[in-house]
């Protein structure tokens, strides 16, 4: 393993952690809530906070006062919620604890640094080079794939399913936390 690529694991796993961190924070304050949530009210939930990472890097102000990395954070935890959701379906009541919402989040954080592992080692540190405002545009076309993918009841012909999206912009997500710093 290169030197970059292991610098990249580390910054990778901080970011991860601080999403982890905030996540766990919200369980305790406001339990699985999300269980209630169907993929698509999950789907326009990315939509929209990917949208305002957009708004916010094309108007450069926030009148909010929430910068564009938090963003990225919500993005990152979102994204493994969507993916519990699919992977669990969803339910009429918030029908699990903290400790295995955090287990799973746990399990599908794993998969998306391994699959962000392949991916770099494959494509050489590609996203080092990239602009924050292509991540950005990444995860809105992932999202709109994710919603035609949703509309035609999960069914492709021969395109990656809902969690392979959900996994890419959790990825994305979390380079571009770590291209805006401030962990």
């Amino acid at each position: 393993m290169s030197t970059t690529a292991t610098e990249t694991d580390r910054q990778f796993e901080q970011v991860m952690a601080e999403c982890r961190a905030i996540f766990d924070k919200k369980l305790r304050d406001y339990g699985a809530s999300w269980r209630m949530l169907r993929p698509q009210s999950l789907t326009d939930q990315l939509l929209i906070k990917a949208r305002r990472i957009r708004s916010l890097e094309i108007k450069r102000e926030s009148l909010v006062g929430e910068g564009i990395r938090p963003e990225f954070i919500a993005l990152v935890n979102y994204g493994l919620v969507g993916v519990i959701q699919v992977e669990r379906g969803f339910a009429d009541t918030v029908d699990m604890g903290a400790d295995e919402a955090l287990a799973l989040y746990d399990h599908y954080a794993a998969e998306a640094l391994g699959l962000m592992q392949r991916k770099n080692h494959d494509y050489d540190e590609a996203w080092r080079q990239m602009r924050v405002s292509s991540y950005t545009d990444f995860i809105l076309t992932k999202i709109e794939r994710v919603k035609e993918i949703e509309d035609n009841g999960g069914r492709t012909a021969v395109s990656e399913g809902v969690v392979s999206n959900y996994m890419d912009i959790i990825n994305y997500a979390v380079f571009g936390a770590i291209k805006l710093g401030g962990h």
